[in-house]
C-alpha cells in the first residue's frame, strides 16, 4: 500500500520522536528498577566507602535500591570503562574521583574519554593532603624540609601509595615549585607507605588526612602542612603549602557521573538528592570523619571541577614524565 506523502511524513517524524518521547518518560518516572553505582576500586577503597555512604540516602529518597558494585583493576579506568559503555539511561553511575583526572594524562591510550564520556552529576567530599615527615627529618617546617631537601639532593625518599596515585602526582608537584630533588617510591597502596614511613625508610608523604591524622595525633609523624589552599580545620593551627609556595595547592576528590548523554532530567534529581545528602549533619560528620568537606554544587559546577583538575593534573604528569606501571 501506496501512502500519501502527508501521511507519510507524519508517521515518520513520530516514529523519529518515539526514543525522545521514551528517554523523557523515564526522566519523569525514575527510577522504576535498581540503580548500579560502580566503585572502581575493591572493598574498603575511598570510592567503595563513599558509594555505600551514599547508596542508602538514595535508595530511601527516590525508593528504589542502590546497589554497589565493585569493579577495581586498570588504576580504576575497568570501572570507569563499564560505565561508559552502560546504558546512558541513570541505571549505572560511576563514583568518580581525583584517579580519572589523572588516568586521563597517564595513560595514553584508553578507549573512552573521561570527560566527553561521563556526564558530570554531583561533587561529594574534597579532602586535603597532609605533607608529614618521619621525626628523624630535622625539618619543623615547609621552608626547613625545602633547605634540608636542597642540602641533601637525591637523599630523601618520598613515599606514595603507588605511581600516579594522588600522593605522587602532588609530590612531583612540590618537587617542581620548591626545586628540590627527591626520590619517589611508590607502593603499593597506603598501609604498606605508612609502614615504612613510621620505619624511617621512607622521609616524607603526601597524604590524605584519612590516612593521616591518627599518626599525626599520635606524635609518630610530624606534619608540616596542608595541601589544599585554606587550612583545614581538623588541624587548624598547620599552615598550607601555599604560606610558603605560593599557588601550590592539591586535594583530592570524589563525586558522581553517568553515562554522556543521560538525560538532564536524571541528573538534576540525582544532584539535587546528594546535594540533601551533602546538607544533612549526620552525613556531614560521616565525611568529616573520613577528614574530608562537602563537595556541593551543580552538575556544570562539579564538570569545571574536573576539567580543571585534568588540566593540572595533566601538567604536572607530562613535566615530570610520569608513566603507569607496567
Amino acid at each position: 500500500m501506496k501512502l500519501p506523502r502527508r501521511n507519510f511524513l507524519h508517521l515518520a517524524t513520530g516514529a523519529a520522536a518515539l526514543p525522545a518521547v521514551s528517554r523523557i518518560a523515564w526522566a519523569q518516572n525514575y527510577p522504576t528498577r535498581p540503580v548500579r553505582i560502580i566503585a572502581a576500586t575493591a572493598p574498603g577503597g575511598l570510592p567503595d566507602i563513599l558509594a555505600r555512604l551514599i547508596a542508602p540516602w538514595l535508595s530511601g529518597r527516590l525508593g528504589q535500591q542502590f546497589v554497589i558494585d565493585n569493579r577495581p583493576g586498570g588504576g580504576g579506568n575497568i570501572g570507569t570503562e563499564a560505565v561508559v559503555r552502560s546504558p546512558a539511561d541513570g541505571y549505572t553511575l560511576l563514583l568518580c574521583g581525583t584517579f580519572n583526572a589523572i588516568n586521563a594524562t597517564l595513560y595514553d591510550k584508553l578507549n573512552f574519554d573521561f570527560i566527553r564520556d561521563i556526564a558530570p552529576v554531583a561533587g561529594i567530599m574534597r579532602v586535603p593532603e597532609v605533607m608529614v615527615v618521619n621525626p628523624s627529618v630535622p625539618a619543623q617546617t615547609v621552608p626547613e624540609f625545602i633547605a634540608y631537601a636542597k642540602a641533601n639532593p637525591g637523599k630523601i625518599n618520598l613515599g606514595s601509595g603507588g605511581i600516579g596515585t594522588p600522593g605522587h602526582v602532588d609530590g612531583e608537584l612540590f618537587k617542581m615549585m620548591a626545586g628540590v630533588e627527591l626520590v619517589h617510591v611508590p607502593y603499593r597502596g597506603g598501609g604498606p607507605v605508612m609502614t615504612d614511613l613510621l620505619g624511617g625508610q621512607v622521609h616524607v608523604l603526601f597524604g590524605s588526612t584519612s590516612l593521616t591524622i591518627e599518626q599525626i595525633r599520635a606524635g609518630k609523624l610530624r606534619p608540616l602542612a596542608v595541601t589544599t589552599a585554606t587550612r583545614w580545620e581538623g588541624l587548624p593551627d598547620l599552615p598550607t603549602v601555599s604560606e610558603f609556595l605560593p599557588g601550590y595547592e592539591a586535594s583530592a576528590w570524589s563525586g558522581v557521573g553517568a553515562p554522556r548523554n543521560t538525560p538532564a532530567k536524571i541528573i538534576d534529581t540525582l544532584n539535587k538528592e546528594i546535594n540533601a545528602a551533602l546538607a544533612d549533619p549526620t552525613m556531614k560528620a560521616r565525611l568529616a570523619d573520613l577528614g574530608g568537606t562537602v563537595l556541593t554544587g551543580s552538575p556544570a559546577d562539579f564538570g569545571k571541577l574536573i576539567a580543571d583538575e585534568t588540566e593540572k593534573r595533566g601538567k604536572v604528569i607530562r613535566a615530570a614524565n610520569i608513566k603507569p606501571e607496567g
